[in-house]
Parts: C-alpha cells; structure tokens; sequence
C-alpha cells in the first residue's frame, strides 16, 4: 500500500508538469490549429532562466527564504518565456496561417533546433545543477514521502489550472478566445481582435511552460539546454490523449500520464524483475496513447467537429 501511495504522488508531481505544457499546446491548436513543437523547448528557457536567477540569488541574498528565492525564479522567468513565445509567433507562424499544414508544422521544428542551439550557446552544453533552495526533508503522508519542492509544485500547478478556467470562462479575453477557436473569421465581424487574441494564447501558454520549466528543474535538481524534448513530446501526447483543443482534456491527459508512467514503472518493473523499470517508463505512457486513440481518435474529452469553413 505505502508503495502504491508513492506512486501516485509521484504520478500527480510528474502529470502535474505534464499538463502545464499540454495545456499550451492544446490552447495554441485550439485557436489556430497549429501544433507548436517549440512549446517543450519554452519550458527548457524557462528552467534556465530560473537556474540563473537563483545561482543569482544565492550570491546576493543568500539569507532568503528557499520558497522565496524559488518564487522569484519563477516571476522572473515568466516574462522572459513570454516574449520568446510572442517573438515565436510574429516571426514564424504569423506569415504561414494560411499555408498548407506541412509548413508551419516544419517551421515548429526549425524553431525548436534553433531555440536548443542559442541555449546551449548561453548557458552550454553540461547540465546545470539547480540549487537546492528548498528544505530537503520529506513530509510522510502514508508511508509515503513527498518533498517540499513537490509539495510547491502540485499548489503552483493547481492554482494555475484553476485560474486558467477562469481565465477562460469568466472573462472578456477568454471569451474571446473561445469565439476565435470557434470561428476566426465569424469572430473578426463581431469586433474581436485575432491577432491580440492568438498572441495572449501564446503568452499565456509560455507563462505555465515557464512555471513547469522552474519547477522540473527544482524538482530534478538540474537544467540543460535539451531538457524540453522528451517533456515537450510527453506534454503533447497527454494534450493527445485527454483531447488536442480541449483544457480540461490537456489536464486530464496529462494527470493521466504521469499516473501510468509511474504506476508503470513501479508494478510492471518490479514484475519483470527490473527489465521494464523506470528506465523504460516511457513505453507505457504510449502504449495507452496507442490504444486509446485507437478507439477513440477525438481523445478521451474530445469532440468530433466539422472542418472550419
């Protein structure tokens, strides 16, 4: 029992950063119908940024509080994730709504391999070790262990969630978003502004990119300039998985991958004497992509929708 409350701790830590990230790619399709392959590599800028701001830190003000420091990490890597995501946009999807899909899909590309060169041109190509901000004690919640830094990491991600929702549903911007997602151009005669309405989206989406980039750093104790690939495919097969377009289906789907790496490869690895322990976690969370989208190709919380005219 104390083995399967770890996993799942560590499922909702691991599906918690995974939703972050889906939900900006879910948010990006849902608007534009444009997958940004980029996105895992805004989480990447964002743990650096947050690596940096932190060594900062530790120079300056070494006396302040860990969760302090670590929330400093993140505000000041939140605008700089923001204005790369905008930059992205203007300059390299802005031109090419109306191309065939090929094309933008293929700029993503580019802009992700360009984004690890710069980076790995600032900060170089070892890892960075991440201080250890945070007190490294673990709460015990039935037998379990959870730390500090995964317990600030589930409230950091839930609150971003739920004010996402809002966001969305509450407000004059995210009524507009939904407008747009709907129907661009029917949204454009009613007076909304596609064009601020598609660069919010993507600020929006950098801004959660930003908090899990700081948070897998923190949690991980590490950053490099290549870190966003493998979360950034994981966050898009979870943004797959719970439905590509809808939020609630970008959380749901990436709650539920981090549930079935871990409990993946905790149970079957030990099952198979190690052979497919969490070295290999990888091949469960897509078997189940595999099969799911299988029988349902909408995803678990999507919709089957006519083309836009």
């Amino acid at each position: 029992m104390d083995t399967f409350i770890q996993q799942i701790i560590n499922g909702l830590v691991l599906g918690s950063m995974y939703a972050l990230v889906a939900l900006g790619y879910t948010m990006v399709y849902g608007v534009l119908n444009l997958i940004n392959f980029a996105h895992g590599d805004v989480l990447m800028i964002g743990a650096m940024m947050g690596v940096t701001i932190l060594q900062l830190l530790q120079k300056v003000a070494p006396d302040l509080p860990g969760i302090v420091k670590l929330g400093i990490a993140i505000v000041g890597a939140i605008p700089v994730c923001v204005l790369v995501n905008i930059i992205i946009e203007r300059v390299a999807y802005r031109r090419l709504r109306n191309a065939p899909r090929l094309a933008p899909l293929i700029t993503a590309i580019g802009v992700s391999i360009l984004l690890q060169t710069f980076a790995m041109m600032i900060w170089g190509r070892s890892p960075i070790p991440f201080p250890q901000v945070m007190p490294s004690e673990p709460f015990t919640i039935g037998g379990a262990l959870i730390s500090p830094t995964q317990v600030m990491l589930l409230l950091l991600a839930t609150a971003a969630m739920v004010g996402l929702v809002l966001l969305v549903e509450r407000t004059r911007m995210g009524r507009a978003m939904r407008a747009t997602a709907e129907n661009p151009r029917v949204a454009g005669l009613m007076g909304v502004d596609a064009n601020k309405v598609i660069v919010m989206t993507f600020a929006i989406g950098a801004a959660l990119a930003a908090v899990a980039g700081v948070m897998w750093g923190a949690n991980y104790s590490s950053a490099q300039f290549a870190m966003g690939f493998v979360p950034g495919l994981k966050a898009f097969s979870a943004a797959v998985l719970g439905g590509i377009g809808n939020i609630y289906g970008a959380m749901v789907g990436g709650i539920l991958l981090g549930l079935i790496e871990s409990l993946g490869a905790g149970y079957i690895g030990d099952l198979t004497g190690g052979f497919l322990g969490s070295h290999y976690q990888d091949i469960f969370a897509f078997i189940v992509l595999i099969i799911v989208l299988t029988l349902r190709p909408s995803g678990i919380m999507g919709e089957r929708v006519a083309d836009r005219a």
